[in-house]
């Protein structure tokens, strides 16, 4: 059997990473000393550049190396965080929103007996190698739970399911794509609606965690934000818990 395969994130992001810390990794070793002299204030000034390219060489090439990294390592690591924050019973309906190669939702799936997982993306093939459906379906077949997985084409703005459809919602890395606050904080207001009434949502990202937050404190949830996790995410990512008050 296949070895289930979940991609390398944003690998258009890494590239350029990479590209730029080269160009400047050249610049530092063959490019001028100095340019200037210039006159400030009455001073002739030079301004150094050889410390300037390397430092943004370094910078370039180790966030490259670090997003390889957590691509290969860290989210998974990420990914057990998240799941081990929920009281599984095994029962639960769960949704995965942004769910690429199905990461999230075939973690939580290990953890159903007679539950189910779906998974919703739009497979915007910037965020991540391979992200097609027939991708996500792969790795279920693979990992053995292919029988509790279903998988829909969705907007997360736009959710194809009733209201209090499932017991937990997560999502990994993907409501910053939303091209602005307000279409982010809508998102967040779908991911409620679609909560049953006791549920949880786990939303992680390494931005816009106070605006999701906000749209759920909005909605009357049970809020919580974590700190950095500084040590295997990169970019380094919090975590936002939202309990939806039981009726």
């Amino acid at each position: 059997m296949r070895k289930a395969d979940y991609g390398i994130d944003a690998p258009g992001v890494i590239r350029n990473l990479f590209v730029i810390g080269g160009v400047l990794l050249l610049a530092t070793l063959f490019g001028p000393a100095g340019v200037g002299p210039f006159r400030v204030g009455g001073t002739s000034v030079t301004l150094e550049t050889r410390g300037m390219f390397a430092g943004g060489a370094v910078s370039c090439l180790l966030g490259g190396a670090l997003m390889i990294l957590y691509a290969e390592v860290g989210k998974f690591r990420h990914r057990d965080r998240m799941l081990a924050m929920i009281p599984w019973t095994g029962a639960e309906n769960v949704l995965d929103v942004g769910a690429g190669r199905g990461l999230l939702a075939i973690g939580a799936a290990k953890r159903l007996t007679t539950g189910r997982a779906v998974g919703i993306d739009i497979w915007n093939a910037a965020d991540l190698t391979g992200n097609t459906a027939d991708a996500f379906l792969a790795n279920a077949e693979a990992e053995g739970v292919a029988e509790r997985i279903e998988v829909r084409s969705a907007d997360a703005r736009r959710m194809p399911f009733p209201d209090a459809s499932f017991d937990v919602v997560l999502s990994n890395v993907c409501l910053h794509n939303i091209p602005d606050a307000k279409g982010r904080a809508e998102a967040c207001r779908e991911i409620g609606r679609v909560l049953r009434p006791g549920g949880v949502a786990l939303v992680s990202d390494f931005r816009e965690t106070a605006l999701y937050a906000a749209a759920f404190r909005e909605a009357d949830f049970n809020v919580e934000r974590s700190g950095l996790g500084l040590f295997d995410t990169y970019p380094p990512m919090r975590i936002v818990t939202a309990r939806k008050p039981k009726d």
